[in-house]
């Protein structure tokens, strides 16, 4: 029996990009049941494009909601309140989801049994041209499937193993990487992550300008050979209180220092 699939897109001034990433949410093969837009306090014209491809919309059941409180997992728990079935894919504003997107993550969700799918993000709408790049995330993957290799412009969730998982708090993780820190509580509470060689999107190019709200390179070497039991420790007694000696809260994602990248 097919499940209901929500898409939930939290947003803050993203003006630049909100509009190719709706384009490719509304021609999805697989159509969404629910398409749940959260504007975090916008200062620019993305509440009103955001309305307004609701209005134009109205067979994908467009509901625009907002949430004042700064950051991305207030936007999320915001958008995610009053989901408790089905599934739930969570988008980035600046991404581009080929028309294949949704109905492939259903189907990984059926075929695996999976809590959470994820995506790989590649630099190309051209699948041949990221074929080096998702083999290598595939095979990352295989190597290590309890860990996240992917980045929270893909990722997807059975509703209830989320639920299960806590959601999105910024009371419990106030930092950079919430992708990965969620991910950790889907598997600790025993759900699989699902991947596939041709589930993929394109995040916008300003991501590569992000050196500052990431983590070291020792630390995600860590990451790699923590014992999944010890992940805990590793999140909330080791990665957390560097990050917050670092200052790099999750409002850090909020400044754009990237003006010069263009949307192309």
């Amino acid at each position: 029996m097919t499940q209901p699939f929500t898409v939930v897109l939290p947003f803050f001034n993203e003006e630049r990009f909100l509009g190719a990433t709706l384009a490719s949410l509304a021609v999805q093969a697989r159509a969404p049941d629910r398409i749940i837009l959260v504007d975090n306090a916008s200062t620019d014209a993305s509440p009103d494009m955001a309305r307004a491809f609701a209005a134009a919309h109205a067979a994908l059941n467009v509901e625009v909601r907002v949430e004042r409180r700064a950051g991305k997992a207030s936007a999320l728990m915001c958008g995610l309140a009053d989901i408790r079935d089905g599934l739930i894919a969570t988008c980035d504003a600046d991404t581009f989801y080929p028309a294949h997107y949704l109905g492939l993550a259903e189907t990984v969700f059926e075929r695996t049994g999976a809590a959470a799918v994820l995506a790989f993000g590649v630099p190309s709408r051209d699948p041949a041209k990221t074929r080096l790049l998702r083999g290598k995330g595939a095979a990352m993957a295989a190597l290590a499937p309890t860990q996240t290799h992917g980045g929270g412009y893909g990722q997807s969730f059975r509703a209830a193993a989320l639920v299960v998982a806590g959601g999105f708090s910024p009371q419990r993780w106030p930092y950079c990487l919430m992708d990965h820190e969620v991910m950790h509580r889907i598997v600790r509470d025993g759900g699989g992550l699902g991947y596939d060689f041709n589930h993929w999107c394109v995040p916008s190019p300003r991501r590569a300008d992000r050196k500052r709200v990431r983590w070291s390179l020792a630390e995600r070497l860590f990451y790699h050979v923590v014992p999944k039991s010890r992940r805990d420790w590793f999140f909330y007694d080791y990665l957390g209180p560097r990050f917050a000696a670092r200052k790099l809260g999750e409002l850090a994602l909020r400044e754009q220092p990237w003006s010069r990248i263009s949307q192309g």
